[in-house]
């Protein structure tokens, strides 16, 4: 084994990949997640929350909810009933908002929901085994809401087809908005991560919320790139998302949306650390298992970081792999590298380096460069 393999670092699942993180809330969370995995991290807040006390929204439909109590109370977020309460009491009606949600029946989508519910002091009436706002509605509708008061918790997300239902059933339905999104009031950092999708450096881009999808694709509109960047994650970058209601204003832009079966962070890091790797090729090259990843190279499963010259090069050779690729093709393949060929060999040289067994590519004298495919493989890549 060479010296430097013995040093290089063993890969976790999502090493060599880079994902944009679109969230504000709980984004320090999935980050941590992403990077114990291995993954480098782009963070570019596509909102910003208000902060409950200052929403006079919420106040109103808080008083109103005290003047006039509802039949039916909807609490949706763990976050969000948190902040409605201490929002409350920061106003000096926090006891008379308990005292009607004691005597309400107040539904919890969750069990984290619940959990925020009882440590106000209160008692759920029912939650959904599934965590399903689909199963609230047919618990609803099965008992009948007409001449019923219903209030709702919003949390920044469209809940299609909901707030419709209860009203065509005969409900009078309360939103109460808990937090609001706004726009970052500092662009640059989701200007940087538009521009990671645009330029390819980026392998996959998270969305947890509705409005954080929505609120990328106007930004992409405002500079002139909304064509772009639907086509970006159409075929290249991988959409993930944390739910069905997040994925839908990408979906609705024609974007193939990946999302977990539950809900949750931990298992939308899960869907990534088994999506991007079968996106990687694996060959078999000069006895070694090369595996090309996004901004790295996984070679006999270890770590190798290649400068963005040597990424460049080595994709053109994975995609003809075994065949010789002639030093024009790769130095159009270079970025900014102009018309001198010589440019080719020192980014070829550091990408050996980098890659820590200089015999995986080839030098074909007159000709170019090519991966030192197997004897096997090269026959199955000839076909």
């Amino acid at each position: 084994m060479d010296e430097q393999q013995e040093h290089a670092p063993a890969a976790g699942p999502l090493a060599g990949f880079t994902v944009g993180v679109t969230a504000a809330r709980r984004a320090d969370e999935l980050i941590a997640l992403l990077r114990r995995r291995g993954a480098a991290v782009v963070h570019g807040p596509a909102l910003r929350i208000v902060p409950l006390a200052d929403d006079t929204e919420l106040l109103a439909a808080t008083k109103e909810l005290i003047g006039h109590a509802p039949d039916v109370v909807i609490a949706t977020t763990a976050i969000g009933f948190r902040g409605w309460v201490e929002a409350a009491e920061g106003w000096g009606c926090g006891e008379e908002l308990l005292a009607v949600l004691r005597d309400v029946e107040l539904l919890a989508r969750g069990p984290k929901v619940k959990g925020a519910v009882r440590a106000a002091g209160l008692s759920e009436s029912w939650s959904p085994g599934s965590e399903s706002m689909a199963e609230v509605l047919d618990r609803l509708l099965g008992e009948g809401v007409a001449g019923r008061r219903i209030a709702i918790q919003l949390h920044g997300e469209p809940l299609p087809g909901f707030v419709e239902s209860l009203t065509a059933g005969g409900a009078e339905v309360v939103g109460v908005p808990v937090y609001r999104w706004m726009p970052p009031e500092d662009s640059g950092p989701l200007d940087r991560l538009l521009d990671g999708v645009l330029s390819g450096s980026l392998d996959a881009v998270t969305f947890t919320s509705a409005p954080a999808a929505v609120s990328l694709l106007s930004r992409a509109e405002e500079k002139g790139v909304r064509a772009e960047l639907v086509a970006a994650l159409r075929h290249d970058v991988l959409a993930v998302c944390v739910g069905p209601v997040t994925a839908l204003p990408l979906q609705a832009e024609g974007i193939d949306t990946y999302q977990p079966e539950r809900f949750r962070l931990g298992p939308l890091v899960q869907l990534l650390c088994k999506e991007l790797p079968a996106r990687s090729r694996v060959l078999p090259v000069a006895g070694h298992q090369v595996e090309v990843r996004g901004h790295a190279v996984l070679v006999d499963g270890l770590l190798r970081p290649v400068p963005p010259a040597g990424m460049a090069l080595l994709g053109l050779l994975a995609r003809r792999p075994g065949w010789v690729v002639s030093r024009a093709d790769l130095l159009r393949a270079l970025p900014g590298a102009g018309r001198d060929e010589h440019a080719v060999e020192t980014a070829m040289a550091r990408l050996r380096a980098a890659l820590g067994t200089p015999r995986l590519i080839q030098t074909v004298v007159k000709r170019g460069y090519r991966l030192a495919l197997d004897a096997a493989a090269d026959a199955k890549y000839d076909d």
